[in-house]
């Protein structure tokens, strides 16, 4: 595939044949993702591969308590897991929230998960000492886990970035031998989609990009011909 057409299709596959993923193709993903930038050089990222069902249960299970929260939040109109505003959902919300079961499905039917982890003492956080949660330390690591998936859109699988196990971060360390200095960045299922998206609905340039200023002009308001596609 084109460049451009990998960037503009690398959709949010959730849904996959029973194709296994051979160890060749993996390799061949994972050798081309490696090439992801990190603070410093440092490449404090490792992927594990898990495979085996048992342990694809587990993480969907770890999974359930954020996918809950995060259902219950969206069902309540609110904006799921924002750090700004403070949920209204109560625990009687949670326990009756549907759709649990299959928000984390993917996690146990997709071939492989890649579950991706930091090194936390590898990453330079400059936002660290902000009244706020920090987010600078993910550019040491989520540029590898954008190339892996639009590696995999090239050779014809696909998956979607999963944040809900990272709630649960010591089981999930626990359960795959995790050191205690390595955060779980994201867990990405992988296989072959079942539909192959073509088509992505997104804000067109001038509504996200401005001049000089958050309030300046739009770049390109009147040149662009997108339509949010």
């Amino acid at each position: 595939m084109e460049f451009d057409d990998v960037i503009r299709t690398t959709f949010a596959a959730r849904e996959f044949t029973g194709d296994p993923v051979p160890d060749e193709m993996l390799w061949q993903i994972l050798d081309t993702a490696r090439f992801a930038p990190s603070g410093g050089n440092r490449q404090g990222a490792h992927v594990i591969v898990v495979r085996d069902p048992k342990v694809k249960d587990q993480i969907a299970e770890l999974s359930k308590p954020a996918a809950r929260r995060y259902l219950a939040q969206k069902r309540a109109g609110e904006v799921p897991w924002n750090t700004v505003s403070k949920t209204s959902v109560t625990e009687a919300d949670l326990a009756s929230t549907p759709g649990v079961d299959a928000f984390v499905a993917p996690l146990r039917a997709a071939p492989l998960l890649l579950v991706v982890a930091v090194d936390l003492s590898l990453v330079a956080a400059m936002d660290s000492e902000l009244d706020r949660v920090g987010i600078v330390g993910g550019a040491s690591v989520y540029p590898l886990v954008w190339n892996i998936l639009t590696s995999a859109r090239a050779a014809g699988l696909g998956g979607t970035i999963t944040t809900v196990a990272a709630a649960q971060e010591p089981a999930m360390q626990k359960l795959l031998g995790m050191p205690a200095t390595f955060a779980v960045a994201a867990v990405l299922p992988i296989g072959r989609p079942v539909k192959q998206l073509t088509k992505l609905r997104r804000e067109g340039v001038h509504e996200f990009v401005t001049l000089e200023r958050f309030d300046g002009e739009p770049l390109g308001g009147v040149l662009e011909g997108e339509s949010g596609e």
